[in-house]
């Protein structure tokens, strides 16, 4: 089995196929998951100290944090998607 690993900042990649959702931080209910999968253990922090940029949801119930903006992340992923259709 084949995986695409999704680069999502300063050497950090996730299972792009595990992906759900990928959004801004700044809303209040962004803010709300965050302190929710941290409490719960379920937050990964991949921002190296940096600033959150995008929040990353994926299929395992966990909640990423990237210090790369979510639209970059999401062109990243679109473009791994197109690549893969085209394979």
């Amino acid at each position: 089995m084949d995986q695409t690993l999704l680069n999502i900042g300063f050497g950090s990649s996730v299972v792009s196929e595990r992906v759900v959702a990928i959004v801004s931080p700044n809303s209040a209910p962004m803010k709300r998951l965050k302190d929710e999968a941290k409490n719960e253990k379920r937050l990964i922090d991949a921002t190296h100290g940096r600033r959150t940029r995008s929040i990353i949801i994926m299929d395992s119930n966990h909640v990423v944090l990237s210090a790369i903006q979510a639209e970059t992340i999401s062109q990243r992923y679109a473009t791994l998607k197109d690549s893969t259709l085209q394979s």
